[in-house]
């Protein structure tokens, strides 16, 4: 059986997120740095472990705008500069103004000048702070990303990319749902560039990837299929993740939803998974955005998952025979964490032998 090497950095311990802001009042984060010892502890036996690839910021310009970037990159220490902590000690940048059409009101707005007024237009809500590390750590994670797919494009059939922050939910021009960086979509880009003509992203974190899906939204060359809590149950992103969207223009049908109902377990949820890896079968390459938030124990999904229904999960998308790259994306509840990635691994790499 092929074992999976697991790509990590000890870079993307550096994000300390401190709390998020939810409903105005500030709750203990959950996209904490021990995240990545309790998953490194648990797959690295038996795995070879590859430290990331350096690379530096113009990297990400392979799937974000240059202003987003730019600004994750220096917003840190322009807050710490600022007035911030003196006057009400905040350490972290947190946007309190957003540039929605409710506000511009069909004007053409100044940019702000004030770091305060000018995170909101990158960020776009309060859960997602950026503080000392956030840049390092998640500049680290995408290294993992786009480590994992050049082994890949060398000939592994599957690479593990244990990034951390998550980030899924970052789109071309913004971060929220404590992504900064989108890993995946890097993933997925590099191996188009690498040669492979249609690749496949399936996202079975328990929420709606919709910075892969805006990504990828017009492109018919990299599909994006995902399962998910419905967001129109009140779970992020809210406003996205519904059936009815699949794509636009060139990338007319080459995204699908499964939005699923609070309280789902292993069996309708590996349907899904089902329905997908089927959707996904004629694609020569496959990113899984590897959420294992939908499992029973995790705090920040309604859905009833087991480390059973992960392993089949894997030996499903591995029975597809595809050069994988897996992401790491969600997945909070710290005693059962690695044991989750690790029944996913396991799975993947036996179906990649025997099939499904």
């Amino acid at each position: 059986m092929p074992i999976t090497p697991v790509v990590w950095s000890p870079d993307t311990r550096r994000h300390e997120p401190r709390h998020e802001v939810w409903v105005g009042v500030p709750t203990p984060g959950t996209e904490v740095a021990a995240r990545v010892d309790a998953i490194l502890d648990a797959v690295g036996p038996g795995r070879e472990l590859v430290e990331a690839d350096p690379y530096a910021a113009e990297a990400l310009h392979a799937v974000h705008d240059r202003g987003l970037v730019e600004f994750l990159r220096t917003a840190a220490a322009r807050w710490a500069d600022g007035p911030y902590e003196e006057l009400v000690g905040q350490s972290r940048v947190v946007p309190y103004v957003f540039p929605t059409p409710a506000l511009l009101s069909g004007m053409p707005p100044t940019p702000p000048t004030a770091l305060h007024g000018l995170a909101g237009q990158f960020g776009y809500d309060t859960m997602t702070l950026v503080g000392p590390g956030t840049w390092e750590a998640a500049l680290a994670a995408a290294g993992c990303a786009l480590t994992a797919a050049r082994l890949v494009a060398d000939g592994a059939p599957t690479a593990y990319a244990l990034s951390r922050p998550p980030g899924h939910h970052a789109t071309p021009t913004g971060y929220g749902g404590s992504c900064y960086v989108n890993n995946a979509a890097l993933a997925a880009q590099s191996l188009r560039d690498a040669g492979h003509a249609r690749v496949a992203v399936v996202d079975v974190d328990a929420h709606h990837g919709n910075g892969t899906q805006a990504i990828f939204w017009e492109r018919a060359d990299v599909r994006y299929g995902s399962l998910h809590v419905d967001p129109a149950a009140g779970w992020f992103p809210h406003v996205f993740g519904h059936a009815g969207e699949t794509g636009d223009g060139d990338g007319a049908g080459a995204t699908r939803n499964l939005p699923l109902a609070e309280g789902t377990g292993d069996a309708a949820w590996l349907e899904a998974v089902h329905a997908l890896a089927e959707w996904v079968a004629d694609c020569d390459a496959l990113v899984v955005s590897l959420g294992v938030d939908a499992a029973a124990d995790d705090p920040e999904s309604p859905l009833e998952v087991t480390a059973a229904g992960y392993h089949r999960a894997g030996r499903i998308l591995g029975g597809l025979g595809l050069p994988s790259v897996l992401v790491q994306e969600g997945g909070y509840h710290l005693p059962s964490l690695g044991g989750l990635v690790t029944a996913y691994l396991e799975g993947h790499e036996a179906g990649r032998v025997v099939g499904v």
